[in-house]
């Protein structure tokens, strides 16, 4: 024992011996009084009945004399009285001696159970120690392999062992780790390694010629060990909280150094502390080595992932700079993948992304980077590439893609193919921004050709330009959303009956930081570009009927608000609660409100567009069909749905006194939305003879810069 307890245990000893020397000699002293008593009382008795028989005998030579007869008497009640006074004091003899014994039975009983707390302590402390620098130590579990040597440098200190040793069952077989507490010679490892990996296939239950991947540590420097092949073996096994680690933790102790029952239940309690740590260490190692492997690996497919890509990009410029190489960069993306899912499910379209994933492995050299970007996109980068070779390439792999069979769940095929876009550094561009942006460009230009096509990007520093303009303009316009400077225009529509205002269309306007004012067709792709639709909407919902309140009690306040709507708008159809809110809280009639949608918005989806149109009507209000006439299949949806208004495309209008087919088109779409019951409105009317001609075809209303010009508030 290594603390203070080891110098109070000798003197614990020697305390109780000494106490214990000394209630006997009082026990003895008092064996020795009794006796002494007894033989004191014997005595006087048998003196008393000789004085007894001698008075008895005066008495009767004397004829009775009475005083003797007294004195007789009194002898005997000295006799009595002595009998009792002697049998009472062997009584409380008898129970000091009784009391004396137990005492000393006692008192070494709680001596013993003393020294034994003393030991119990000493090992909790030892424990303790142990347990601490295990817990101290939690910087270092996921270098676990170190972290269990650095603990059983201090485990020895406290519980001496020779050998030490952690066994898991991996998916390979048996894992064994042997950490020597000193130095040992071949021999004594070949035999330690034989008997354990022997023991711990068959306390695991794995086969006899099961893998082994053994591993041996000398933690401590300085003395040597002795044989091993007499160790008795303290094991503790993985618990089933740790699931992922099956397996033996344990340490081997020489047989020469027997340990008590008490010791080995606190080293079991050690062990089984540190078959958590170290389990939970080398299954967080795992665990962050997957990690790892993930944070630039696509768990789909295995191949590289798009941060990977990027660093790869990176440093492949620095070195094609360095050392004037060329490389090129492909651009990859499935033509109509969203079909593959729909048809087939989300599990199918795994499978093809998996088995793309291996014919591009199949085509590339060793050095070439391939990575999956997410979803049906992929990327590779061909080092020390001319644009020869790099169009060699991605032409192989379109056309190795479009030749593969693929097969949905129930066993049928299908084919796929690929749209590439291509780089060349550094012929197209020399940043990584913009060889990434061109590739995309090439892609997309790819796509624009009907697909299944490899395309380079051409122009490329003219496209990068739009590009980073058009970036610059959504920006601008996410800053004037904000800051409330997309405003409202009205714009008069008219009876060609006789000239009265019916309603205005509202139109956005953006007001530039130094007043100018930009119309909607400068900016509106860049609304549907960056996804701006339905705050573009909602603003324009909110100022408009504002100012509409602020016009209900004038002449003019019947008239109708056309506000237009966003293809996200519809989808969401957020939009319409929150006009009919808007209108509730201002108390501006909802029929007075008319929501228009562009023809080719509305064709988009035809469900969804029919349960669209009735919220919308249901809500009280009313809806014009946009641009009519633009679409290819318009007589279809004027069968399928039902429209308010409808505003015939402003492209037929423009040209009506000059076209005779333009004139043929208004006329004949004006008569089929009179038998239909659909009011019509003519845009762009931007003469009087337009606005003559409309009105002799029997177009209801107009509007247009002949009529007027759109105005910053109700005129």
């Amino acid at each position: 024992m290594s603390f203070q307890e080891q110098d109070d245990l000798p003197s614990l000893d020697a305390f109780r011996e000494k106490v214990l020397r000394h209630l006997a000699s009082l026990l003895e002293s008092h064996v020795h009084s009794w006796v002494f008593g007894e033989e004191v009382g014997a005595f006087i008795n048998r003196e008393n009945r000789e004085l007894d028989a001698l008075l008895s005998q005066c008495g009767s030579a004397a004829g009775a004399d009475g005083v003797l007869a007294g004195a007789a008497h009194r002898c005997r009640d000295v006799r009595s009285a002595l009998s009792l006074l002697v049998r009472e004091r062997q009584r409380q003899w008898k129970e000091n001696g009784d009391e004396l014994r137990g005492l000393m039975l006692d008192f070494n009983r709680l001596v013993s159970e003393l020294q034994q707390t003393l030991i119990d302590k000493d090992l909790l402390e030892r424990q303790s120690q142990v347990l601490r620098n295990i817990i101290l130590s939690h910087e270092r579990i996921t270098q676990w392999k170190e972290f269990v040597q650095e603990i059983l440098s201090d485990f020895h200190k406290f519980f001496p062992f020779q050998l030490f040793f952690i066994a898991f069952t991996e998916e390979h077989g048996l894992s064994l780790n042997l950490y020597y507490m000193g130095e040992v010679g071949e021999e004594t490892r070949h035999n330690a390694r034989q008997r354990l990996s022997r023991e711990m296939l068959a306390r695991l239950g794995l086969p006899k010629d099961a893998m082994l991947d053994i591993e041996e540590f000398q933690v401590l420097e300085g003395h040597a060990l002795d044989a091993l092949d007499g160790v008795d073996l303290l094991t503790v096994a993985v618990p089933e909280a740790l699931p992922n680690l099956e397996g033996v933790l344990g340490v081997g102790y020489a047989s020469s150094e027997q340990m008590a029952a008490r010791e080995q239940e606190i080293v079991r309690a050690i062990l089984a502390v540190m078959v958590m740590v170290v389990g939970s260490s080398k299954a967080l190692t795992r665990t962050m080595a997957e990690l790892e492997y993930y944070s630039v690996h696509d768990p789909l497919t295995g191949l590289h992932n798009r941060r990977h890509f990027n660093d790869v990009l990176s440093d492949e410029i620095d070195r094609s700079a360095r050392h004037q190489h060329p490389f090129v960069a492909l651009s990859l993306d499935l033509d109509n993948f969203k079909d593959i899912n729909d048809s087939f499910g989300h599990p199918c379209g795994d499978e093809v992304l998996k088995e793309l994933g291996s014919i591009l492995r199949s085509h590339l050299r060793k050095g070439d980077v391939v990575s999956r970007l997410g979803g049906d996109e992929f990327a590779i980068l061909l080092p020390e590439t001319q644009r020869e070779g790099g169009m060699a390439v991605a032409e192989a792999i379109r056309n190795a893609v479009r030749e593969a069979r693929f097969h949905g769940p129930g066993g049928e095929s299908f084919h796929v193919t690929l749209s590439i876009g291509m780089v060349c550094y550094p012929d197209d561009a020399e940043s990584r921004e913009d060889l990434l942006s061109g590739v995309d460009i090439a892609l997309y230009q790819a796509k624009e050709q009907g697909k299944d096509k490899v395309s380079m990007a051409e122009a490329l520093s003219q496209s990068l330009e739009i590009s980073r303009r058009t970036r610059s303009h959504g920006e601008r316009l996410r800053t004037a959303l904000e800051d409330g400077r997309l405003v409202p225009y009205f714009h008069r529509i008219v009876s060609t009956r006789d000239g009265s205002l019916h309603a205005h269309e509202v139109l956005a306007r953006l007001r530039e930081e130094d007043g100018q004012i930009i119309s909607a067709a400068m900016f509106i792709d860049i609304v549907e570009k960056y996804g701006f639709g339905w705050e573009l909407d909602q603003s324009m919902v909110a100022q408009a009927l504002a100012a509409k309140k602020q016009r209900l009690e004038q002449p003019d306040g019947q008239a109708r608000l056309f506000i237009n709507l966003s293809a996200q708008a519809i989808q969401s159809r957020g939009i319409l609660n929150y006009a009919e809110e808007t209108c509730r809280r201002l108390g501006v009639p909802a029929e007075r409100v008319v929501f228009e949608i562009l023809e080719r918005e509305a064709i988009g989806d035809m469900t969804n567009m029919r349960r669209f149109l009735s919220e919308l009507r249901e809500k009280g209000f009313a809806f014009a069909l946009d641009d009519f006439g633009s679409g290819y299949n318009s007589f279809h949806y004027l069968r399928e749905l039902h429209f308010e208004y409808v505003k015939i495309d402003g492209a037929f209008v423009r040209n009506i006194v000059h076209s005779r087919v333009d004139h043929s088109l208004v006329k004949n779409l004006t008569r089929l939305c009179q038998d239909l019951g659909i009011l019509t409105i003519a845009e762009f009317v931007e003469s009087a003879e337009i606005l003559d001609m409309v009105r002799d075809i029997g177009v209801d209303y107009v509007q247009g810069y002949h009529i007027a010009l759109p105005r910053p508030a109700f005129d």
